[in-house]
């Protein structure tokens, strides 16, 4: 990660932009991630965290410990695991948001917060970025008989609806392709000019 010019504490600074948006590579990441797992208070979360960084957001979801409940109760199972995300959530909130303001003034991204028990994820405090896009006209059909049909209740809804079902689907394959970017990243920080002399 790079070292900005700022204040006495040499505050993080992403200073290149890709696509028009700050570029964060794979380094910048691990020390997100490094600063993020070190703010976090001791017993929150069991085994490891999940901490995704991209240019605009940190999102941090980490395992509960499971609700215990009688053999066969099943219907009640799903209930307590959501009643004990939402304790963890009011319980942790006042020091949340102040890891949260900390990464925001060191990285300048939002962090959003999620956890998991037994077979529940439930994400808060995320964010929503608006991303521009052109569209042909079938591309533009496609999202129009999912609103039509009232799947989705916007183009924009429909849209966020396609690419999650991507990501869904192919998620072995955006995995290779997030971890063959991230090898072009690294190789071109070691390229020439990369080190000082």
């Amino acid at each position: 990660m790079r070292k900005g010019q700022g204040g006495p504490q040499g505050e993080w600074k992403l200073n290149f932009e890709r696509r028009g948006r700050p570029a964060t590579t794979p380094e910048d990441r691990e020390g997100i991630r490094g600063w993020l797992i070190g703010s976090l208070v001791d017993g929150w979360f069991e085994g490891d965290v999940e901490v995704i960084v991209d240019d605009y957001e940190i999102l941090v979801v980490g395992t509960l410990s499971n609700v215990e409940l009688p053999a066969g109760d099943v219907g009640a199972r799903a209930v307590a695991e959501t009643a004990r995300i939402e304790r963890f959530r009011n319980d942790t909130r006042e020091r949340r948001i102040t890891i949260a303001e900390g990464a925001e003034s060191r990285f300048g991204r939002k962090v959003a917060w999620g956890a998991t028990v037994g077979e529940t994820t439930r994400l808060f405090t995320t964010t929503s970025v608006p991303v521009m896009t052109r569209l042909h006209l079938r591309q533009r059909q496609t999202l129009d008989t999912l609103v039509d049909s009232g799947v989705a209740r916007s183009r924009s809804e429909a849209l966020a609806w396609c690419v999650e079902l991507v990501g869904r689907n192919e998620t072995a394959w955006i995995s290779r392709l997030r971890e063959a970017l991230d090898a072009v990243e690294r190789a071109r920080g070691e390229g020439p000019g990369s080190t000082p002399d």
